[in-house]
């Protein structure tokens, strides 16, 4: 328990603010619930070493055209990374020392090692959170230039139309419109959210519940606003019979949100648990 508080703890004090939070460490940071014993630094200067090795194929007077095409061949040539279409929902893929090693993970933690790469080197790459399959985003003097994190190929707005349509059906506006709100930069906290949720997704088809409840915690941690996070923590505590943690959220969340669509369901949950609490007193 106190490895878990240290290591929550050291995860909330990355993610307390939202300026400088440091999306490469907060991302790398998630690997320790399943790698206990992953080296954070070690693995943050093996990625500054793989940015200096790019510097020196630089020449000084490089723009910024000719940095995106080294960064494009140094990462998905040179070092050979891409997507993991074998195994696409392998947690690992979620893991940044993990993706670091195998040079294979989906689109959201081969963005951040791309992004990376590219602030060291002064290219500013952005995440774009987009449905379905996540994005990056590069401002250059001829316009923005969307590009797949799993190839580094730039994509048309043909090509991210039709990637959209499915997400959209219900939606009255066009997609050219829905698409360029899609397009915005996300935040560091939003990337880290949604690689947890990644995550979240994954445990919860599986039924690991004791992984899905370290996600659930740092999703709270997170997200200390969304309330509906805290009500998932409580789901994941009862599965694992941890009572009374159990209780707590869902009592949370209910006060918080006595009209919930799902408000019957969590009160059915908290009397069951409520029982059991009574029976292990008896």
């Amino acid at each position: 328990m106190t490895i878990m508080t240290s290591v929550l703890d050291y995860f909330a004090s990355l993610v307390a603010e939202d300026d400088g939070l440091p999306l490469t460490e907060t991302a790398l940071a998630i690997a320790q619930d399943a790698y206990p014993d992953v080296d954070l630094q070690a693995t943050l200067a093996e990625l500054d070493e793989l940015a200096l090795r790019l510097k020196r194929r630089l020449p000084a007077e490089a723009g910024l055209t000719e940095k995106i095409g080294a960064l494009n061949r140094f990462f998905f040539r040179d070092l050979g990374f891409a997507g993991n279409l074998n195994d696409y929902y392998d947690p690992d893929n979620s893991h940044l020392n993990t993706v670091l090693k195998r040079r294979r993970g989906i689109p959201i933690t081969l963005a951040v090692l791309y992004m990376e790469l590219g602030e060291q080197i002064g290219v500013p790459v952005h995440g774009v959170s987009f449905p379905g399959h996540f994005l990056m985003r590069v401002t250059l003097p001829e316009g923005d230039v969307m590009l797949d994190p799993t190839t580094g190929q730039s994509l048309s707005e043909a090509q991210m139309v039709e990637m959209l349509e499915p997400y959209l059906s219900h939606v009255t506006e066009s997609l050219g419109s829905a698409l360029r709100m899609l397009l915005q930069p996300a935040t560091s906290r939003e990337i880290i959210a949604r690689m947890l949720r990644n995550l979240k997704a994954i445990y919860l088809q599986t039924e690991r519940w004791q992984r899905l409840l370290a996600v659930q915690q740092r999703l709270v941690i997170l997200l200390p606003e969304d309330i509906e996070e805290v009500r998932d923590r409580g789901f994941a505590y009862a599965r694992l019979d941890y009572l009374r943690p159990a209780l707590e959220d869902l009592e949370r969340y209910l006060n918080d949100r006595p009209d919930a669509e799902d408000a019957m369901t969590v009160e059915t949950q908290l009397q069951e648990l409520r029982q059991r609490t009574d029976q292990g007193n008896g």
